[in-house]
């Protein structure tokens, strides 16, 4: 089966016409995706703002990355469960959107910056735990996470008002 085709199963499933048609799922999925997804960006822009050396907070950047963590995480699960089943309210219509395809590689851009952090400047944290400002990698990396976000959430709004 074609691309085409998985994409006009998705949205000619059961799931997707409730979605669709319904009164209540779409709003109240959105809703929750945009929650989450706001509570996403937030605790990530706390995170980087913190990296590009604003100290909003007594804690080195390990207390503050531990801290938050969960939160991010959690809500990034909920806004991918959401984002999925709005997704298959008309999935042909996402696949072909260009702010919605934009989205999507950002996110993958976010998750790939995030784990060259990981895998690098994360893993000599204590040589810069509590240091203002932070070495130059990690303002980038910091630098690079927050406009990446802010670019999503530019894309996602514009979704609405091309879909």
């Amino acid at each position: 089966m074609s691309v085409a085709g998985i994409l006009q199963s998705v949205y000619d499933s059961g799931l997707g016409t409730a979605i669709r048609v319904g009164s209540f799922l779409f709003p109240s999925f959105e809703s929750i995706h945009v929650l989450m997804a706001t509570t996403v960006v937030g605790t990530i822009a706390i995170v980087d703002l913190r990296l590009i050396g604003y100290a909003a907070h007594r804690k080195g950047a390990r207390q503050l990355i531990l801290d938050l963590l969960p939160f991010t995480w959690g809500a990034f699960a909920l806004a991918a469960v959401t984002g999925s089943l709005l997704f298959t309210s008309n999935a042909t219509g996402y696949a072909a959107n260009g702010p919605f395809l934009t989205k999507m590689v950002l996110l993958v851009l976010a998750g790939i910056n995030m784990a060259i952090f990981h895998l690098t400047a994360y893993r000599r944290i204590d040589e810069w735990n509590d240091a203002l400002p932070p070495p130059k990698v990690v303002r980038i990396a910091g630098a690079s996470s927050l406009i990446l976000w802010i670019v999503i959430v530019f894309s996602a709004r514009w979704i609405g008002f091309t879909i």
